[in-house]
Parts: structure tokens; sequence; C-alpha cells
């Protein structure tokens, strides 16, 4: 593992692990927590050394949250940079997958469908993710986490959210599956399986696999969930 910053502050940085041989791609970590400093790239060093045994590069991504200079815009702008950073380590772009868990999972929707980039992700795997904004502030989640990031509610923010909500940049030129159980009690299954929903319809490549545990099953490599997150992006690599 090394790690490599992509600016100056304390939390913009990402550490690499890279398997023995040629990467078969890379993948992006991205932590969840509701966008809080409370949590950090942590939750993804072990997702990290079991990608790199099974042949992925993976950088895990830290980035600035909400009570360490986060929110709206600054989040955005980190994954947005961490991601473009790539173009300048040893890893090859030409195969680059988000892997994001709750709100790490709406954050690598986000920046699938963003604009001018280095570095372009190819497809995306969703654990948990919160794939709805306006709906994850109107369900109030995890405490008006989704009004924190944003400096305010939909009504008020309205382009903001029209911006940073992946329901609104639908449709993605790039595969989704979304990995997410139904007794979740963070992250409802219902945001998932209305973004992937809503995305088949426009003409979307998205899926939605149906996982038997809870919100952070899908982030245990020890659990049969995390291997519906493999399958899933062995999957997305090899479309």
């Amino acid at each position: 593992m090394t790690r490599y910053e992509y600016g100056d502050d304390p939390a913009q940085f990402g550490e690499l692990t890279l398997p023995a041989g040629t990467p078969r791609a890379t993948v992006v970590i991205i932590h969840g927590g509701f966008w809080r400093s409370g949590y950090d790239l942590s939750l993804g060093r072990p997702l990290a050394v079991d990608l790199a045994a099974r042949g992925y590069a993976a950088w895990n991504l830290e980035y600035r949250r909400m009570g360490n200079g986060g929110g709206w815009p600054a989040t955005f702008d980190d994954i947005a940079a961490g991601i473009d950073v790539l173009a300048d380590l040893p890893v090859d772009t030409s195969s680059v997958i988000g892997l994001g868990h709750s709100a790490g999972g709406h954050l690598a929707v986000w920046a699938a469908g963003r604009g001018a980039a280095r570095v372009r992700l190819t497809g995306v795997v969703s654990q948990a993710g919160v794939l709805g904004l306006i709906d994850a502030a109107h369900r109030n989640l995890s405490d008006g986490a989704a009004q924190s990031l944003m400096g305010g509610s939909p009504a008020d923010r309205a382009d903001q959210y029209a911006a940073a909500d992946p329901m609104a940049a639908i449709p993605l030129a790039v595969p989704v599956v979304c990995v997410h159980a139904r007794a979740d009690a963070n992250v409802p299954f219902a945001q998932s399986a209305a973004y992937v929903s809503a995305a088949r319809e426009a003409g979307a490549d998205a899926r939605l696999v149906e996982a038997g545990g809870d919100h952070f099953s899908v982030i245990d490599p020890g659990s049969s969930d995390w291997q519906l997150v493999v399958d899933a992006l062995d999957s997305v690599v090899e479309r």
C-alpha cells in the first residue's frame, strides 16, 4: 500500500494497493459514513486488500467530509480530483471502476456522470448507495445528512441538488450495478430499486442485486454479500 496526495488538505489523499501481477482493472474505493468526518478510508482497507488479492489495483480514496471542510462543493471537488490523479499514478486508467458504499455509493455514481475529467469511470458498483439525494432529504436519512451535505433543503438548494443527485444524471453512459439488502436499516433498499428502475426505463445499463444481509455486510470481505459485490465488479469489468 502506497499513499499519494492529490491536494494540500490532510484529507486529500488515497492509498494505492497493487496486485502481484498486471492488474485486471483499477477500482476506486469510496467509503461511506453519510459524508461525515467521523468515518474514514479505514473502512475501505480490508476491501483494498481483498481486491488486490483478486488481481485488481485498488485506490482507496479519502476526501473532505462534513466536520473537516467537506460538504457542497468541496466533497465533490475532492472525489473528482482524487479520481483524476490516477492519470499520474502507476496504474492503467483504461478500465476504472467506482466502488462506493452508502454515501460513497452516491459519490461513485455521481462521479460517473460528471463533466470534464482526466480519468473517467468505466462502470460503477454501488454498495447500499444513497442514490436519491432528494429522496434522502425527504426521508431525513441519518438526521438530515443530505441537507447538511448540500447546505439546505431541496427546496432551498434546488440547483445544487440537481447537480449532485444521481437521479438527475440518468441515464449514464456506463454500467451501474447496485448491491443492496432489503434488511438495510440505514439506507432503504428502495433507494437502489428506484435508481435502477429509472435508469433502465431511460435506456441505461443498470442492474439491481439483492443482498441477504444488512447495510454493512456488503463491505465485509468474509460475507456472502461481499462475493455478490465481487461478482458484480467482475461483470462490469468483463463487459
